[in-house]
């Protein structure tokens, strides 16, 4: 993986998993993030060359163990983190939100960037605060979800020049 230089605008892939009414976050556990202890949804940076549906397979995977299939996009998003802005400079994040499902089974999660996973209620996740959620824009996508929006996959063209 290369350096993150936070010069630029960079790609993000997220996922709202829903099931039996509650949503699934994770709990970041590398020592060296800000947002450590903080829930999030699974979701990660879009490798170069990576197509985001490829992206979201697996950082889900790799977040939670369970194998993923997108089946619509939630939304796209604009994200700026001023409050960790540092000398490289502020993380501005282009986020794509994807919905989908998750195989009943799960594997062993990646437990030195996940502590833990849980299912909240949409009651519980509004509840939540900057202590405990890593960015409040999941509140956002959680109350798009209800609201019934989605856009199909194939609004996402991935396109590599040769």
């Amino acid at each position: 993986m290369a350096k993150r230089v936070f010069s630029q605008t960079f790609g993000v892939v997220g996922a709202i998993i829903e099931k039996d009414g509650k949503f699934l976050l994770v709990k970041e556990a590398k020592a060296a993030k800000m947002d450590k202890g903080k829930w999030n949804q699974p979701a990660g940076w879009i490798e170069v060359g990576e197509s985001p549906i490829e992206a979201i397979k697996h950082e889900v995977e790799e977040e939670t163990g369970f194998d993923f299939t997108p089946t619509n996009v939630l939304g796209i998003l604009s994200l700026v983190r001023k409050d960790i802005a540092s000398s490289r400079g502020i993380p501005h994040a282009i986020k794509i939100i994807f919905l989908g499902e998750i195989k009943e089974t799960s594997q062993k999660h990646d437990q030195g960037e996940i502590s833990e996973i849980r299912w909240f209620t949409p009651m519980e996740i509004e509840k939540m605060d900057l202590k405990t959620l890593r960015d409040l824009d999941i509140k956002k996508a959680v109350k798009d979800y209800l609201a019934g929006k989605k856009y199909p996959l194939d609004i996402i063209t991935h396109t590599i020049s040769q």
